[in-house]
């Protein structure tokens, strides 16, 4: 019996899964996160197999953060994301954060339980269009940020001041001003509409 905790913020796509999984032998819901730490939480007590992770999750911590703390502890359980997005930041924060797949929710039904029976194996579970993405950054490596980089620099994007970006991942302005000289310099860039330009350029933001 594979035990599957479903990590996702939206009650709509939860019972979708739940819906879905239901249908599988030998697949079993065992509980439900609506955030981030709600999840690292569950999957300490519930101990499942395999958490299925949405990479945006409210406010708070992000589903690779979730992903990390998930995987960091004793006998972890895998993590598969299942989520609707597909830069190369999210994927490679995901992948670098622990996580055994990555599948887009309009997958069909039949690509997901596979991708689910796989990532509780301990089996690679890619959607085609991402394992493209990960083969051609391998091949052509580019700049990559960290996930709370690209968190910072997302808000940035959308037109947040170092205040505001701090108040909505519930950091230090002093913190924020970190991460974006560490983008700065990264991206090799000397302000914020720059290293916006230069992420988008590389596929780092959408």
């Amino acid at each position: 019996m594979i035990r599957v905790l479903v990590a996702d913020d939206q009650p709509v796509v939860r019972a979708g899964l739940r819906a879905v999984l239901g249908t599988a032998e030998g697949v079993h819901v065992v509980g439900e996160a609506t955030t981030g730490e709600e999840a690292v939480a569950l999957a300490a007590a519930l101990s499942p197999d395999l958490v299925l992770m949405d990479l945006r999750l409210g406010t708070g911590c992000s589903g690779a953060e979730a992903t990390r703390a998930v995987r960091a502890a004793e006998a972890p359980p895998y993590v598969l994301v299942l989520t609707n997005y597909d830069t190369d930041g999210d994927i490679l924060g995901a992948v670098e954060a622990g996580a055994s797949g990555y599948l887009l929710k309009d997958a069909p039904p039949a690509e997901l339980l596979a991708a689910v029976r796989a990532a509780a194996a301990g089996e690679s579970a890619l959607a085609p269009a991402v394992a493209a993405r990960l083969l051609a950054r391998v091949r052509a490596p580019q700049v990559a940020l960290s996930a709370r980089e690209i968190d910072v620099l997302g808000l940035v994007a959308d037109g947040a001041s170092n205040s505001e970006v701090a108040a909505a991942l519930h950091i230090t302005e002093a913190t924020v001003k970190t991460h974006l000289v560490h983008v700065y310099d990264k991206l090799d860039v000397t302000s914020r509409t720059a290293a916006v330009a230069r992420a988008r350029a590389q596929g780092v933001l959408a």
